[in-house]
């Protein structure tokens, strides 16, 4: 049986880079566009595709679907590379490595294979279009543990439906949310009583 709520694999990489992010996407719906999104979704073209087709001996399937009974996720591999029974998932990114965040939705994509499929998965890669280079993710038990862990904490967000305080570092600068999660604002209650007045009420005094 389908452990509810059902996780979206996008959300991983979410909740890695900031958990207030995440709960503004996959609880509350908000999503905004900013260079590093377009940019995404331009190199994605090809994979989103859907095409199929034979590359160096190995078959290479793209977009394909991807859900796993037994932890609640659901979403979509960027490309699934397939030679001799063995199982690989690669994740492409437009620009360049940021912490774990790749590893780990690669390696939740790995965990939904071996459902799936019944095989064991013990790498994928991620290719960087900054670059331009594909780097070899190892699925360890400790970077399992930290998908585990993710998939536990979001799917709390989301049963919860609170938003995580505002942390208002050098992520926000980079965050497309930025203009609806406010973390100058809700920094410093001063500040949001100072908004109220001057920006929502119009008030001078």
């Amino acid at each position: 049986m389908t452990v509810e709520p059902v996780v979206p694999i996008s959300a991983i990489e979410h909740f890695e880079y900031c958990p207030r992010q995440c709960a503004l996407i996959h609880c509350d719906g908000v999503w905004s566009d900013n260079a590093h999104t377009v940019g995404g979704k331009r190199a994605h073209r090809r994979v989103d595709s859907g095409y199929h087709r034979r590359e160096r001996g190995k078959e290479v399937l793209r977009s394909i679907p991807l859900w796993s009974e037994a932890l609640g996720l659901s979403g979509r591999a960027d490309a699934v590379e397939m030679k001799d029974g063995a199982v690989c998932p690669v994740e492409y990114k437009s620009g360049v490595r940021h912490g774990m965040a790749a590893d780990m939705q690669v390696c939740a994509q790995a965990l939904c294979l071996e459902e799936m499929l019944s095989v064991d998965i013990p790498h994928g890669f991620v290719w960087y279009g900054g670059p331009k280079r594909r780097v070899r993710v190892e699925f360890t038990q400790r970077l399992r543990d930290h998908v585990f862990d993710a998939i536990t904490a979001i799917r709390g967000q989301i049963l919860a439906g609170k938003l995580p305080p505002a942390v208002d570092d050098s992520r926000c600068v980079a965050c497309q949310l930025s203009e609806h999660c406010l973390p100058a604002l809700t920094q410093s209650p001063g500040k949001v009583k100072r908004y109220f007045r001057d920006v929502v009420f119009g008030c001078d005094t």
